[in-house]
């Protein structure tokens, strides 16, 4: 597949948070299972996709029983078919058990996100653009996700509201212009890139006066992107943004724009269909 980028550093935070979600004040039903008895179980995808989340996998395995054995036949940005085994796991039938949703729910979310973004990044490989994602994300998933949407093939929008600066409309009103912004973002934090969203080719001329970095066109028909590719040129990076999906998104990559920025790749992701399923149990 593609590349696999940098691990996300709050790992086994977000799992910890899940499990406790999950687990409270301990799993009644798997007390039904004898406290010794052993398992071995296999996680099934149940439809083609790409697979994301093998270290949230074993980090949930890892603080639920450390001593259950994981075998994984697949790695992230590994594309799948239906009914293939994608991990073997070895240990205690009570814990593999307590395990098992928390650790389908991060593979399944995270491979669904993998596998809409690679879809929507081989819908415009005959072009130059660079698809974004959003910080439109699961709440406490947004360093999973982003990890997914570049395991699927496309790029990370800023991650969030500190690492750069995104000067939108109500920004420009409340500051005065799209001038007056920009002036004020270099004089806070010069070292942070700055991008300015504009409506329209009036806009477009102040923003790359202002020495905007990034220009998002939102919402502009494409013959308006066109003009603006035009008028640009290559002065900023050009974003199109707003009403993006996958019959709209050929031709706006088309237009020459730099940048095309998806919600839809982590808030209309459709969580992959796995199943874990146990082989045999047997008695330490």
């Amino acid at each position: 597949m593609t590349r696999t980028p940098p691990l996300p550093s709050d790992i086994a935070a977000t799992v910890a948070a899940a499990l406790r979600e999950d687990i409270g004040t301990g799993d009644i039903t798997a007390q039904l299972i004898a406290e010794d008895a052993l398992a071995t179980a296999h996680i099934i995808s149940r439809e083609p996709a790409v697979i994301c989340g093998v270290a949230w996998v074993n980090e949930v395995v890892r603080q639920v029983d450390p001593a259950i054995v994981i075998s994984w036949h697949v790695s992230d940005g590994d594309a799948v078919a239906r009914d293939q085994t994608l991990v073997t796991l070895r240990g205690s039938a009570r814990h593999l058990l307590t395990a098992e949703r928390c650790a389908l729910n991060f593979l399944q979310t995270l491979s669904g996100t993998a596998t809409l973004s690679h879809h929507y990044a081989a819908l415009v490989k005959h072009t130059q653009v660079r698809l974004l994602d959003t910080r439109k994300t699961i709440p406490g998933l947004r360093t999973a996700q982003k990890y997914a949407v570049a395991v699927g093939g496309c790029s990370n929008h800023r991650m969030g509201l500190y690492d750069a600066f995104l000067i939108k409309e109500n920004h420009i009103r409340a500051c005065g212009s799209i001038t007056a912004a920009v002036a004020r973002a270099r004089e806070l934090h010069a070292d942070k890139p700055v991008e300015v969203e504009v409506e329209n080719l009036v806009q477009l001329r102040e923003a790359m006066a202002a020495n905007a970095e990034t220009i998002m066109l939102d919402n502009f028909a494409l013959n308006a992107m066109r003009e603006a590719v035009i008028i640009n040129d290559g002065k900023a990076r050009l974003e199109a943004s707003g009403g993006v999906n996958q019959d709209t998104l050929v031709a706006i990559a088309e237009t020459g724009v730099d940048f095309i920025s998806i919600g839809a790749l982590t808030k209309d992701c459709k969580a992959i269909d796995l199943s874990m399923l146990f082989r045999n149990t047997q008695e330490s």
